[in-house]
């Protein structure tokens, strides 16, 4: 699984007027609040390593709205690493609120013009807002060919941040008095289809944070009625101190509003329904979050039991021998291979230790992406070597990782047979709301399974191909059980084709028909415009 990433994470906080310092904030007073940001932020780093920033307020500066933006780590980005830089940094970027944001592209360049959150200045404080934002629109091209078709706007940027940007701002620039910034979100995003997590804030010192009304994205907040904070994850509110009590999922379709009179939750757009992606549970998320009121640790684990109960039921396998051990992909995938090895009566062991310096596999091509995929990971001979080993891993989306690590766990570690189980079902679609798969000849599952069928001939043929001994998917019906939510109310497009907006399931269309030709991100866009603009 670590050839998929994720696009990016979201933060707020916002030290609430006239009360008492949170006990929160130990060495902050109201007006240093932000100083808690770089630690939100590391917290929900797993989501985006290429870029990072935040903007502060603070109405009694010259500039009211800070941003400090750059490509790079957290840690680098606010030189955490160098207390005096650190510091420097941190006096510069006070303030009593702060919106945050960790950067992967799937759209966009690799450099600081995309990193986030965008700055729209203005010389009225009720127009000079700050915005930053997990997601994608699935009908991107059909809303930049809306903008820009009459030749009089221009848009710098190839990204749907832009897109936000300027949709607030026209809407700002046409109202004479003082926004209601829930009813102005409403209308932005009105048009929107895809999905989409936000926060914004504003130099008249007025924060928004916004949960798109499928939720596909995820949004966490809390309150002790002093300090408010917001996160994509709630390991992030967690680790800043609030009870687990305290911590909730913002409901779909639901905006939340702190300016100097408190804080106040209200839709901003009728939702139907929920549609929660589902590799949130099994992949993205920090195994320590807890999400919609699900645990993503414990969804893990059922996921592994799944697996078990699928041997249990076969009779071709006898995993009852004393050389059989099972083995986690480093890292997410260790709770479900310890919660299988622990049904099937085996030993899980580490027998892959991970290279967390070895750089990012998913920026190189060919032959070089090989080499890095090869050097991730590290098999541990004395762990291996005459084994029969059970590697579990979350998903196979490309196949390059799994294809060089089948190979070092048979020449470096010795191992005797490898059977590969996968946490998850195959990838057959591409993702078009934030997750870096946007065409389908970026997977291998759809060479090997049609209509979602999962045989064992199938399953065969690609062990075979991959350098397996064998291999099993879960199929999609485990994933709800896992969960522990109904199906109707998770995003599973990716493992059956089945999206959940009207952009999404076109797109996917379009994709199809570009299945053979090669692969043209901007002109499947540019297709479902011209669709959807025909009708």
């Amino acid at each position: 699984m670590s050839e998929l990433y994720h696009e990016c994470g979201v933060a707020a906080i916002y030290h609430l007027p006239n009360s008492p310092i949170s006990p929160l904030c130990t060495q902050q007073g109201p007006g240093e609040v932000s100083r808690l940001m770089p630690r939100l932020l590391l917290d929900i780093q797993n989501r985006g390593q290429l870029a990072a920033g935040m903007t502060s307020y603070d109405p009694k500066r010259r500039q009211i709205l800070k941003t400090r933006r750059d490509v790079g780590s957290v840690t680098e980005v606010f030189r955490l690493n160098h207390r005096a830089k650190c510091e420097s940094l941190m006096k510069q970027l006070v303030g009593r609120a702060a919106i945050g944001h960790v950067r992967y592209a799937t759209c966009g360049q690799d450099d600081r013009s995309y990193a986030q959150p965008f700055e729209r200045r203005h010389i009225h404080k009720r127009k000079w807002f700050s915005l930053c934002f997990n997601g994608q629109l699935s009908n991107y091209g059909l809303l930049r060919k809306r903008l820009t078709e009459n030749g009089e706007h221009h848009l710098q940027l190839d990204t749907d941040t832009e897109i936000i940007l300027h949709e607030i701002g026209r809407l700002l620039s046409e109202s004479s008095g003082e926004p209601d910034w829930i009813e102005l979100i409403g209308q932005a995003t009105k048009d929107f289809d895809g999905a989409y997590s936000l926060a914004l804030l504003t130099a008249k010192g007025e924060l928004l944070v916004v949960r798109d009304p499928l939720g596909i994205k995820p949004m966490c907040y809390a309150n002790d009625g002093r300090l408010f904070a917001a996160a994509s994850e709630s390991v992030a509110l967690l680790n800043l101190g609030y009870e687990p009590e305290q911590i909730h999922s913002l409901a779909p379709g639901h905006a939340i509003f702190v300016d100097g009179n408190g804080m106040r939750i209200q839709p901003f757009a009728p939702s139907s329904g929920s549609a929660h992606c589902f590799f949130e549970w099994i992949y993205f998320a920090n195994v320590a979050s807890t999400l919609d009121d699900r645990s993503v640790y414990l969804s893990r684990t059922r996921l592994g039991e799944e697996l078990a109960e699928l041997e249990q039921a076969d009779p071709r396998f006898d995993w009852n021998r004393e050389d059989t051990i099972v083995v986690p992909v480093p890292d997410t995938s260790k709770a479900a291979a310890d919660a299988m090895a622990y049904s099937l009566g085996l030993p899980s062991r580490e027998g892959l230790m991970r290279n967390r310096y070895a750089g990012r596999t998913f920026i190189e091509n060919g032959l070089a992406r090989k080499a890095k995929a090869a050097r991730k990971y590290t098999p541990l001979r004395e762990v291996l070597e005459g084994k029969r080993v059970i590697l579990v891993e979350d998903s196979i989306v490309r196949s390059t990782t799994m294809n060089a690590l089948l190979d070092r766990i048979r020449e470096v570690g010795g191992a005797k047979e490898i059977h590969v189980r996968v946490a998850c079902p195959p990838i057959i679609a591409p993702c078009f709301y934030g997750i870096d798969m946007s065409t389908v000849d970026q997977l291998i599952a759809p060479k090997y399974f049609h209509n979602g069928r999962l045989t064992e001939a199938d399953q065969q043929r690609m062990a075979d191909d991959l350098g397996a001994d064998s291999l099993r998917y879960l199929p999609v019906e485990s994933i709800a059980r896992a969960i522990d939510l109904p199906a109707e109310r998770l995003c599973q497009a990716c493992v059956t084709g089945d999206y959940p907006t009207r952009c999404g399931q076109h797109l996917y269309q379009i994709a199809l028909s570009n299945e053979d030709q090669p692969a043209d991100a901007s002109r499947t866009y540019e297709q479902l415009a011209a669709a959807l603009a025909s009708g």
